[in-house]
């Protein structure tokens, strides 16, 4: 989620003067250590994250996290990215020795693992798509990054069909949380689960047919329109039916396009059209 501040000030000022204070209220001062951070946004609209005038970051999003305390060393966190539906912004670690400033960055943009602080460390632990695994990272002054273990994607356990003819998930890819929706995904999708899952990231909720199948659509998160995908949910017949936008073909189908009801080959065709 991202917050956008818009100050709108009526200044009956020369040009020259009115231009100064508006690039004065654009910049945010942090002190740490005995310095200060800056962040000043730009004319092209992107950040700059400054420590005593020397550059650190430069994006579209920039914002201090968080000021904390890690095993006796105060740390600075902040967030940077590109910022956009569905893409967390990847973390800068700063922190001072006897060297000076030092900085790590964790993550990267549309893949940054949120930051939580407990026993001296702080632990990054990210975001998973269904099918995929990943490393959760461990920081603290002395060790620097660390791997301190693997995360996999797994549904709810015990959550079947016929929970969703009558509860709708908020979001497409909140389906893949129900475990018999899961496992039936695994099957039809085989190794391309997460990819398609990434095609549903950024999108909205759910519809219902009147014959009470769940369809919705979504796209891979700053590239709407290259890779876009469908997905339909049939409770009582307990089936799932993907589709991808792709090249060649231009619409890849789960299962082949012939084994879909004639309404749901209409509403996946009118969503993602023939390319």
């Amino acid at each position: 989620m991202r917050v956008m501040r818009i100050l709108a000030t009526a200044l009956f000022v020369v040009a020259g003067v009115a231009s100064a204070s508006a690039q004065e209220d654009e910049k945010q001062e942090i002190p740490f250590e005995g310095g200060t951070f800056t962040i000043v946004e730009t004319e092209d609209m992107d950040k700059i994250l400054a420590y005593d005038g020397k550059q650190i970051a430069r994006d579209y999003v920039v914002y201090l996290n968080r000021i904390l305390e890690v095993s006796d060393t105060r740390v600075a966190l902040f967030d940077v990215g590109q910022g956009g539906n569905a893409c967390g912004p990847a973390t800068i670690i700063a922190w001072k020795d006897e060297a000076g400033l030092q900085t790590d960055i964790v993550g990267e943009d549309c893949g940054a693992p949120p930051v939580a602080a407990a026993a001296g460390k702080l632990y990054f632990v990210p975001y998973l798509l269904p099918g995929a695994t990943a490393a959760v990272q461990a920081w603290s002054p002395l060790e620097r990054l660390t791997t301190a273990g693997e995360l996999a994607y797994t549904p709810q356990p015990g959550t079947k069909w016929a929970e969703l003819e009558t509860k709708t998930p908020t979001y497409v890819v909140d389906a893949f949380a129900n475990e018999d929706v899961y496992h039936a995904a695994q099957e039809l999708l085989g190794d391309r689960l997460n990819d398609v899952a990434l095609g549903l990231t950024v999108g909205s909720g759910f519809e219902r047919t009147s014959s009470g199948v769940l369809f919705g659509n979504g796209c891979v998160p700053h590239a709407c329109g290259s890779a876009d995908a469908f997905m339909a949910i049939d409770p009582r017949g307990q089936k799932l039916y993907f589709a991808q936008q792709g090249e060649n073909p231009p619409i890849t189908t789960w299962p082949a396009e012939a084994q879909w009801p004639q309404e749901l080959r209409r509403i996946m065709t009118e969503i993602l059209g023939r390319n």
